[in-house]
Formats: C-alpha cells, sequence, structure tokens
C-alpha cells in the first residue's frame, strides 16, 4: 500500500472538511471587505490580484501545495527533527532585527519582492513540536520543577525573541502552550496562578491599590471567622495569610510601576482604550469603536453579503486583517456570528478529541498544543474586535487576510492531522 493510499484512508476528513469550510468563508470576507461596488473587479483582471482578496486567494493556493507536501512525508520526520525545526526558527528570530523590515510599527517581517514573511508566526509550531518531543520522554514528569523549567525555557526563548521584535501580540499567543502543559500533568496550581495574575492585572488598573489591600483584608477577616478553630490557633495559618497578602499587593503596586515605566506609549494607549473606550476616539479608541458600530449595525440578521456600509466605506481599519470578524457580525449579524462560533467551538472540539485518541504522548502533546494555540486566537481576535480585549494583532485563524498566518495555521494542523493518519503506528508512551 502506498504512502498516499495510506493517508486517504486515515486522513480525519470531518476536521478537513471545517477547515476548508473556514478558509472558504474566510476569503468571501476578505473579499467582502474590499470590494467596491462603484469598481468591481474580475477574477480575469490582473488587478485584482493586487487587491487583499486576490492576494489571499493566491496565498490560499499554495497552501493547498503545503498540503500535499506534509502528507507525504513520513510521520516520523516531524519528532526526530523538531530540535532542528526549532533550531532553524531561533536563528530567523535572531536574523529579523537585523535582516527584517518594519511593517504596522512591528520590526518583524522579512519582505522578498512583494512578499512577506513573519517568523514568529512559524515559531508557534517550531515550539508545539520541541514541548511535544521533549514531554515524549518517559522520564519526563511535569509535576517536578526541574522538568517544568526546561518547558519554560523552550516555550520562552522564541517568545523573548518575538518581544524584542516589538511583536507583543505573537508573543502572548505563547502562554497559550499552558494548555499542553496541563493536559500533559503540570500540577493545577499553575494555571490558576496565571488566571489568577491576569485577574489581579486587570483589577489593579480598573481599581487604587489601596481598594484591593481593603478587599483582601475582609477576604482574610472571613476566612479566618469561618476555618476550623484548630487551624485559627496555629500561628502558621495567620504566617500564611500575610504572606498571601503581602505578596498580592506588592504584585498589585508592580503592575502601576510595569504599566508606567516598562510598557511603551502605544502598549500603554491600548490599555487605556480597554478601561476607557472613549480615549483617543480619533486613534486607537476609533478602530474598536467602529468595529463595535459595524457588529452592532448587523443586527439579527445582517445586511447580507457584499451589503455592509461600515465594511465597503472603510470605517474600521485592518477590516481585512485582525478586525475580520466586524465584517462577519455587519453583513450576518448574530445569527452568521453565532454560527461562526458555534462551528469553531466544534472544530475545537474535534481536535481535542483526536488528540485523546492518540497512542503517542508526542502526537498528543502536540495535538493540545494546536488546540490552545487556535483557541487563543479564536478568544483574544473576537475579544479585541468587541472591546473586551485590547488591540494587539492577533489575527483569527483561517478567516484573517495574511499569508504568514494562513500558512502557519495550515502547517500547524496538518501537521497533526499527518500525525493522527498514523495513529495505529505509533508507540504508546
Amino acid at each position: 500500500m502506498t504512502d498516499s493510499n495510506h493517508i486517504q484512508g486515515r486522513i480525519d476528513w470531518i476536521t478537513v472538511g471545517f477547515y476548508v469550510l473556514f478558509v472558504g468563508l474566510g476569503w468571501l470576507n476578505i473579499y467582502s471587505a474590499v470590494y467596491s461596488p462603484d469598481a468591481p473587479l474580475a477574477f480575469s483582471d490582473p488587478a485584482f490580484y493586487n487587491s487583499n482578496a486576490g492576494k489571499q486567494l493566491v496565498w490560499i493556493g499554495t497552501s493547498f501545495v503545503l498540503i500535499v507536501c506534509i502528507l507525504v512525508i513520513d510521520f516520523r520526520f516531524f519528532e526526530s527533527f523538531a530540535l532542528f525545526i526549532y533550531l532553524g526558527l531561533l536563528l530567523l528570530l535572531i536574523a529579523v532585527p537585523f535582516l527584517g523590515v518594519t511593517i504596522n510599527g512591528s520590526h518583524s517581517w522579512f519582505k522578498f519582492g512583494s512578499v512577506t514573511i513573519q517568523p514568529a508566526e512559524f515559531a508557534k509550531t517550531a515550539t508545539a513540536l520541541l514541548l511535544a518531543k521533549y514531554l515524549n520522554d518517559p522520564l519526563v514528569n511535569l509535576t517536578k520543577f526541574p522538568f517544568q523549567w526546561k518547558a519554560a525555557l523552550i516555550i520562552g526563548i522564541p517568545m523573548l525573541l518575538i518581544i524584542g521584535s516589538n511583536e507583543t501580540g505573537s508573543a502572548l499567543v505563547f502562554a497559550s502552550f499552558m494548555i499542553l502543559l496541563y493536559r500533559e500533568g503540570l500540577p493545577g496550581a499553575y494555571p490558576a496562578l496565571f488566571i489568577g495574575g491576569i485577574v489581579l492585572f486587570v483589577s489593579a488598573l480598573l481599581v487604587k491599590a489601596w481598594v484591593i489591600f481593603l478587599v483582601l483584608l475582609l477576604m482574610a477577616g472571613l476566612l479566618v471567622l469561618f476555618m476550623p478553630i484548630y487551624m485559627q490557633r496555629d500561628p502558621k495559618t495567620y504566617l500564611r495569610l500575610s504572606g498571601a497578602i503581602a505578596g498580592i499587593m506588592t504584585l498589585a503596586l508592580l503592575v502601576d510601576w510595569v504599566v508606567n515605566n516598562v510598557l511603551k506609549e502605544h502598549q500603554r494607549n491600548r490599555i487605556r482604550v480597554l478601561i476607557d473606550p472613549g480615549f483617543d476616539p480619533r486613534g486607537l479608541g476609533y478602530q474598536v469603536t467602529q468595529s463595535k458600530i459595524a457588529i452592532g449595525s448587523g443586527g439579527f440578521w445582517g445586511k447580507g453579503f457584499l451589503g455592509g456600509t461600515q465594511t465597503k466605506f472603510d470605517f474600521v481599519p485592518e477590516q481585512s486583517t485582525d478586525m475580520v470578524f466586524c465584517t462577519i457580525g455587519e453583513e450576518h449579524g448574530f445569527v452568521g456570528v453565532m454560527l461562526m462560533i458555534f462551528f469553531f467551538l466544534g472544530f475545537l472540539w474535534r481536535l481535542m478529541y483526536l488528540a485523546d485518541l492518540q497512542r503517542s504522548r508526542f502526537a498528543r502533546a502536540y495535538g493540545f498544543g494546536l488546540v490552545g494555540i487556535l483557541f487563543f486566537h479564536f478568544l483574544v481576535n473576537i475579544g479585541m474586535t468587541i472591546g473586551l480585549m485590547p488591540i494587539m494583532g492577533i489575527p483569527l485563524p483561517f478567516f484573517s487576510y495574511g499569508g504568514s498566518s494562513l500558512w502557519s495555521f495550515t502547517i500547524l494542523l496538518f501537521i497533526f492531522l499527518k500525525l493522527d493518519s498514523h495513529r495505529s503506528d505509533m508507540l504508546s508512551r
């Protein structure tokens, strides 16, 4: 039996169907975002391929070439060469500050003629592969600190290099690997601390430090009041509470210092827009305001395909890239948005189901790395367009315009489908 027949019989066509659906719908929304009723472009018109819709069509075509290449490669290649792929991407990230170009304030792109490539997008796949390879070692135990910091090092190196290229949004995506690590045995205290840190960060931005201090004292008082008598008699209980309060207050004060002394001006302004939508109404606040107007104007059923006025008159900046979700909301309304969310969540559930079926820890870990990355992009991108999260350049997977993002998501997904197609050939560990 040839490898192509082997793949054809075992590849998960449901997931492939989701991919084709999302890429197709994504292109239609990009086309709608750049469509002009006064000067419509035909496919035969060379000028069409200078528009975002035409360029995306070319990227889609090349993505199918990448899919074929991935499916004909031996499935063992991805684990065997994970370290070399990771090191290669690190070299590209190191080279970007010296050889790259700046686009939209981010010096994180290589330019080859009219084509631009962002290595940070592909670094996520390389990191997922090496992390999965590391966890596939039967001696690795994530409940022990020596293995935890090595996993953190694999994630942290590309993350820091990407931050150095002024691409904070792409760097934050690496936090999604917490899902992978938790699934593979990381103690629940780490995700709890991570979520608690986010809550504390937002709280420190919204209220004064003394308010947080009073809330902590009230909570500590209630805890002491209702805890068992034998615990109240233990001096260590009060020492722990005092230490926790001191630690949280220190972090709260640190947040204020970081925002005012470490973050750059445009990053501080994005946070201010999140807290106060009226801040900078003609600058950063304009994008969020217009995005919410576009989504709200779609109503229940939407204005119909090519019928979005906010889209047609370019009221929303980056409406075919990071803000493509507002095009969906305006033209297809609440019904279209909910269907899109429903299908994407079904897609993520399918991937988790397949990941749990894997006999190899490498394939399972990589699968959950894929789920974490896609979920993070999905959550943050939609949150940006409706004003629940700061604008940070996170594309909507398979929907947003961009060759680097489409290629990276395609490679990320189909490597997993290739591994899944050989599920029975892998040894369980």
